[in-house]
């Protein structure tokens, strides 16, 4: 055994035992997540009665001042936020009439174990009955880009809230219909798959870690090290392809079974250390695409991981406060979105990498992306297990969901381009190492053994891919 197979084992403990020793400090959070807000609106013949439920922690960032359960309710402050809330707060029905809106009350209450702030607020149609409406709402949203809303509506003030959207930086509007929906698909699949779609395509720490793990798809594990297929060709892609499959299959499994036990109640953890189990989750796949941890480590960290994912993706439902009727069609619909985005993430960054893997400016790249990510994770971990009170890189993080499709044409280009000049140049054989270069390409099978012997590489064989 090398020495660098004898120190994995003690690396990996090591990392084993700080994750345990920093999601113990996490604070046991709710399962509201992260600090979403929420209104709930109950629409009758002639007004719309709205709750908006603000968490403080949320709304202090947002106002720029110290709120709790005491200094919130103080006359000023609260008169303050009421004319904050009801600024960011419009309605009109679909011929494009104002309505008019009052946000009056106050108290704070507990929502799943977090302060929040409690108004009430009434919405009056100019018609005099209520019709088709749409409600633009960004309150603490204006303020705070990773900040989400969940709106959820019923009718007669009976019966339990269906979801209708959840809001965000992107989309801070919502139509709603004057009248209940009238079959299942319309009450909480079609929403419901929207939501999946929604909380994957802005949740960075979601889609980082998802790339993170497509990092190192295109190439082999020789050891401690990855390298390059051994077949340029077709079936160096199929390969490729063939673990990607197995990366996507295993995180669905693995969340989708949490995901299920968690909405059913069976399964639960406190919020906080699931959010830092999802940020360490994404810093031990940054660290397997540098170097490869374990044989096979993307599947068995995109599995092992995807069971904390899913209990977030369960914390999500339970905020919605779902009866058992509407549960199942909004779980079959939620986790249907999560797999659309999950493909979609796939489909615009797998080609690109699958070009920039046969580069020699691969290798860089990879790591340097990788490194990125491993030190955004880092300080997810930090701000979620209360080392830090503010991420000061959720900005970087949160490019991924503010420009996704730029970040994905622009890795494009840049792969299209390489690939280019790649192919000007030639696929002339290496200067460096002739030998080597000759065998992989005349020899896939021999160039396999050789990435299956990492031990019997030369140290400087591969130095470009270490």
């Amino acid at each position: 055994m090398s020495r660098s197979q004898a120190l994995l084992p003690r690396l990996l403990a090591l990392l084993a035992g700080t994750a345990f020793v920093l999601l113990g400090l996490a604070a046991p959070a709710a399962a509201h997540p992260l600090s979403t807000s929420a209104v709930l609106l109950d629409v009758e013949s002639t007004v719309v009665h709205a709750t908006v439920e603000l968490p403080l922690d949320e709304l202090s960032i947002a106002r720029q001042q110290t709120l709790d359960a005491t200094t919130v309710l103080a006359p000023d402050t609260l008169t303050g936020v009421r004319t904050y809330v009801q600024a960011d707060m419009s309605v009109s029905d679909v011929t494009g009439q104002a309505w008019a809106t009052a946000v009056t009350g106050g108290r704070v209450a507990k929502v799943d174990g977090v302060d929040n702030l409690v108004l009430d607020a009434t919405l009056t149609p100019a018609a005099g009955s209520v019709g088709d409406f749409v409600l633009h709402y960004d309150a603490v949203i204006d303020q705070l880009v990773s900040h989400r809303v969940f709106v959820s509506g019923r009718y007669g003030h009976t019966g339990s809230y269906t979801t209708l959207a959840m809001l965000s930086w992107q989309s801070q509007s919502v139509p709603v219909a004057s009248a209940a929906p009238t079959t299942a698909v319309e009450q909480g699949f079609v929403p419901a798959v929207r939501l999946g779609l929604h909380h994957i395509a802005t949740g960075s720490d979601h889609l980082l870690f998802l790339i993170m793990l497509l990092l190192p798809a295109p190439l082999v594990a020789a050891g401690r090290r990855w390298c390059p297929q051994p077949d340029a060709g077709l079936a160096g892609a199929r390969r490729s392809s063939a673990k990607v499959v197995h990366v996507v299959t295993a995180f669905a499994v693995g969340h989708s079974c949490t995901l299920v036990l968690g909405a059913l109640g069976w399964v639960a953890l406190p919020s906080g250390i699931v959010e830092a189990g999802i940020a360490l989750s994404v810093l031990v796949s940054a660290v397997h695409a540098i170097r490869p941890l374990v044989r096979r480590g993307e599947v068995l960290i995109a599995g092992g991981f995807g069971l904390l994912h899913g209990l977030a993706f369960a914390a999500i439902l339970g905020s919605l406060e779902l009866s058992r009727t509407s549960l199942l069609t909004t779980l079959l619909g939620f986790n249907l979105g999560i797999e659309v985005a999950q493909l979609t993430v796939v489909a615009l960054v797998m080609p690109s990498l699958l070009l920039l893997s046969r580069t020699s400016a691969y290798p860089v790249l990879r790591v340097s992306a990788a490194g990125l990510g491993a030190v955004l994770a880092a300080g997810w971990l930090a701000n979620r297990v209360g080392l830090l009170a503010t991420n000061p890189l959720e900005p970087v993080g949160n490019l991924l969901v503010e420009h996704p499709v730029s970040l994905a044409a622009g890795l494009g280009a840049f792969s299209l381009a390489l690939t280019g000049l790649r192919i000007a140049r030639g696929a002339a054989p290496s200067r460096r190492h002739p030998n080597l270069t000759s065998q992989v390409l005349t020899e896939p099978n021999a160039a396999l053994s050789l990435h299956e012997r990492a031990e019997g590489v030369p140290s400087d064989a591969l130095s470009l891919w270490r």
